[in-house]
């Protein structure tokens, strides 16, 4: 009879016996802060630019306005990222939690465009801290056995944030107003902050630094460069989705589909949060390259069933299959960036992470603008699919060190 203790897929033994726990008090609180700050973040991202609308912004400065959150994100990450392999994460999350709450109140009373796009650039800076931090405080809690099915889980909390935040911001500003739903999510950025606050573990570095050597700026000091690649796959999958969450709509509205098409985003989130917890411990046994293979299976049906849409059915499958694309991606890439960068360089390695992210948010929308008004409405989705082979192009060269990442320390 075997000595191993038997697993229940959330807690194991190490090499010595010892439990390896995976949901902890400290990670479950994480998580719940993570809920929070993304549920205030996707109920202002759906009606942003509609507010800005009633303040007096055209069509081109709407735009701007929505995509600045993203833009000041990515220009910050760095700096967050050192701050958080340099500082106690409890203090930047704080810091996060509390320009969340000062910009959402600042949105709820800004009086004209100007002033709603300053409160836009300051809340990237907030979206910068606090989205870094908290996947970086959770990564160094984690046993790196587990590290793929706790990066898994911290990501349902993503899926079931965009499925509640962004009905919830839209039916507020529709049963109430704009401001309304604003100071709700300001509600929200105060749980936030309760959830650090109560951390028991303070989230300093994890490792010791040593004085840096030499004044001049290296790539290492912003990014790791190690986790480029990966963060530039997940940005191949991360241009379909956000263009499509942009333009779905239009594309039903174009294309007369008889129903409504809402409903794909809260499908997709619960599909997603299914999906993690049925395959949490694949994350850490199956291979980067087996995970390829299938997400790219799953946003080419994703785009091939949206440029088909002529049924319910044929919606629904396209929401299961972004949740097999870049749903799994999302947490298969950020848990591999850990691996490979090690726990000390975490909050660099999430930093490089969410650039993916934030180029994706960026670029998805405007590529997604330019075919929308560039080519034939039906070609709108197939035109997307040459992400895929890009993301193969860039994942063959690398292949060696994706796939050869090991646990580190």
């Amino acid at each position: 009879m075997s000595g191993r203790a038997p697993s229940d897929g959330y807690t194991r033994r190490d090499g010595d016996g010892r439990k390896e726990r995976l949901i902890t008090r400290d990670v479950a609180l994480i998580m719940a802060a993570t809920f929070f700050f993304m549920t205030a973040s996707m109920m202002s991202g759906p009606i942003i630019a509609g507010f800005a609308h009633t303040l007096g912004a055209n069509g081109a400065l709407m735009g701007f306005i929505a995509g600045a959150l993203s833009l000041a994100a990515l220009f910050c990450r760095p700096v967050a990222g050192r701050l958080s392999d340099r500082t106690s994460k409890r203090v930047l999350a704080v810091v996060g939690g509390a320009l969340y709450l000062i910009t959402n109140v600042w949105y709820a009373y800004a009086s004209n465009p100007a002033s709603l796009l300053a409160a836009r650039i300051v809340n990237g800076v907030g979206f910068a801290c606090i989205s870094v931090c908290l996947s970086t405080w959770l990564s160094t809690l984690l046993p790196l056995s587990r590290m793929g099915a706790g990066m898994g889980l911290y990501g349902t909390m993503n899926a079931l944030a965009q499925a509640f935040g962004p009905d919830l911001g839209i039916r507020i500003s529709k049963a109430v107003s704009y401001r309304a739903a604003f100071l709700t999510a300001s509600a929200m950025a105060v749980l936030v902050v309760v959830c650090v606050l109560c951390i028991r573990d303070a989230g300093r570095p994890y490792a010791a630094r040593t004085a840096e050597k030499g004044r001049r700026l290296r790539l290492s000091a912003l990014f790791e460069p190690k986790v480029i690649p990966i963060a530039l796959i997940f940005m191949m999958f991360g241009i379909p989705y956000f263009a499509n969450q942009s333009f779905i709509v239009d594309y039903a509205a174009h294309m007369q589909v008889p129903f409504g098409v809402s409903v794909f985003f809260p499908i997709y989130a619960l599909v997603l949060l299914a999906v993690r917890i049925v395959l949490r411990n694949w994350f850490d046994t199956k291979s980067f390259l087996f995970f390829l293979m299938l997400c790219t299976v799953g946003d080419v049906a994703m785009l091939l069933s949206l440029a088909h849409l002529r049924s319910f059915w044929m919606l629904a499958l396209a929401a299961v299959m972004t949740a097999g694309g870049y749903g799994l991606m999302s947490s298969v890439t950020q848990a591999k960036a850990v691996l490979i960068a090690g726990k000390a360089r975490s909050g660099m390695a999430n930093t490089t992470y969410y650039a993916g992210i934030d180029l994706g948010m960026f670029l998805g929308p405007l590529i997604g603008g330019l075919l929308f008004g560039g080519v034939p409405i039906a070609w709108f989705y197939p035109a997307l699919l040459v992400t895929m082979p890009i993301a193969w192009a860039i994942y063959l060269p690398f292949r060696r060190t994706i796939n050869g990442a090991l646990p580190r320390s």
